[in-house]
């Protein structure tokens, strides 16, 4: 880790046309640039390729903004019944592991990993366990390319159908208790915290001393809906009832988010999930997290 909080941005705003090639990861990272972050957290869709050649060029473009690529926001399925299809997604996180050991920085670089979705007929001791089994498999492969694997507290991948089967804390933590290794640890959401009905200090508290990365956004509720309407909707993409907006003007507490960062002498990377209302709102929250770094170092 360097001894310094950086920040990179994700471009919640451009997913879909990122992943389809209506805009690519080349024009994304030439804006970027203009943020004022320090790097990058890609997704796996917005790779046209993992061939070496390609990949070369992603990071080259980066540089080129003096921007490194530190973060990959995998989103994993392990809570399926079919041992194929996990064995399959295992797979697809070995491909990530290593695109991230060529695309990252040499001092640091991680790949996200999840439960997978809830589906109804998965029983809570099946979903853990097949997690659990999931990351362990992963874990050596994971050394040997010295990338991290960091487990986020989630809410529903965009192109899922239903939600994170670890949304709630309680097995969130059982999963990542279950898992012991210098090679893993938590990305840590504190918006999806709250809509799960958590307090995201509390888990923060819970969590601190596994603390790798952590994801930065301020979510509202929009007008005419509650947390039961959240909760309950399990339509692909997110809930209708959710919106996005600058870091530090939402429900989100950063103060004391960066003060309990500081006890704890936190100096990895915090990625910025925002640009849903334009690039202007992510260059606001780029400035309003490098000001909370420099107050609470």
């Amino acid at each position: 880790m360097e001894d310094t909080i950086k920040i990179s941005v994700f471009p919640k705003g451009f997913i879909d046309d990122l992943s389809t090639g209506k805009m690519t990861v080349f024009e994304w990272i030439e804006q970027a640039g203009t943020l004022g972050a320090d790097g990058l957290e890609m997704y796996p869709t917005f790779l046209q390729s993992t061939d070496r050649n390609y990949l070369e060029k992603v990071k080259e473009a980066a540089t080129s903004v003096n921007l490194t690529i530190p973060m990959m926001c995998a989103s994993p399925d392990f809570t399926h019944h079919d041992p194929a299809f996990r064995e399959n997604e295992v797979n697809k996180i070995k491909e990530m592991i290593d695109v991230m050991a060529f695309l990252g920085p040499e001092e640091f670089r991680s790949c996200r990993v999840l439960s997978g979705q809830r589906r109804p007929e998965v029983s809570r001791e099946e979903g853990i366990k097949w997690t659990q089994d999931c990351i362990k498999e992963l874990l050596a492969y994971a050394e040997s390319k010295r990338v991290y694997l960091v487990m986020e507290n989630h809410y529903k991948d965009g192109f899922w159908i239903y939600p994170e089967f670890a949304q709630k804390s309680d097995i969130y933590l059982e999963i990542i208790e279950g898992i012991s290794s210098n090679w893993f640890g938590v990305n840590f959401d504190p918006s999806n915290a709250v809509f799960a009905g958590d307090d995201p200090l509390e888990l923060l508290e819970k969590v601190k001393d596994r603390l790798i990365t952590m994801h930065a956004s301020d979510r509202y509720i929009k007008d005419g809906y509650t947390m039961k309407d959240i909760e309950s909707h399990l339509v692909q993409g997110y809930s209708d009832a959710l919106a996005h907006g600058v870091i530090g003007k939402g429900i989100i507490d950063y103060d004391r988010i960066f003060q309990l960062l500081a006890s704890i002498h936190f100096t990895g990377w915090i990625s910025i999930e925002d640009g849903v209302n334009g690039l202007e709102e992510m260059k606001e929250s780029v400035e309003f997290l490098k000001r909370k770094v420099n107050e609470y170092r």
